[in-house]
């Protein structure tokens, strides 16, 4: 009987004084790790694609925006004259100018120079 209790201490002292195998924590954290790295890899391909994307889009737009300038300059020398005509007391120029001023598109003062381009600001 006393070997069975000496036995079973060794046993009990064996066990508690055994050295814990931390091979399953490390597992976790490379496992976690790997995901992490994959996930932020993944990330960062989806975005540069999509930069890409938006590169091309932007520069698909840019022969509209010079053309809407262009117009855009036309239309404001247009009115400009329209205003001139409409100060030397044209009727239907002052006809014209009002009516646009009711809808809200502004007619330069007299002798105003158009601007020469619009001043894109990026969003934020």
């Amino acid at each position: 009987m006393e070997n069975e209790e000496q036995a079973t201490s060794d046993l009990e002292i064996s066990e508690e004084h055994r050295p814990v195998e931390k091979a399953d924590s490390n597992l976790a954290i490379i496992i976690t790790l790997a995901a992490l790295l994959l996930w932020f890899g993944f990330q960062s391909v989806q975005l540069w694609r999509e930069r890409g994307n938006l590169s091309a889009v932007k520069a698909s737009q840019e022969t509209a925006l010079q053309e809407s300038e262009k117009i855009r300059l036309q239309f404001q020398g247009l009115m400009a004259k329209t205003s001139e005509l409409a100060n030397q007391g044209n009727a239907g120029a002052k006809l014209i100018v009002d009516e646009l001023q009711k809808r809200g598109i502004g007619v330069p003062p007299p002798g105003a120079k158009p601007a020469e381009k619009l001043e894109f600001k990026p969003a934020k």
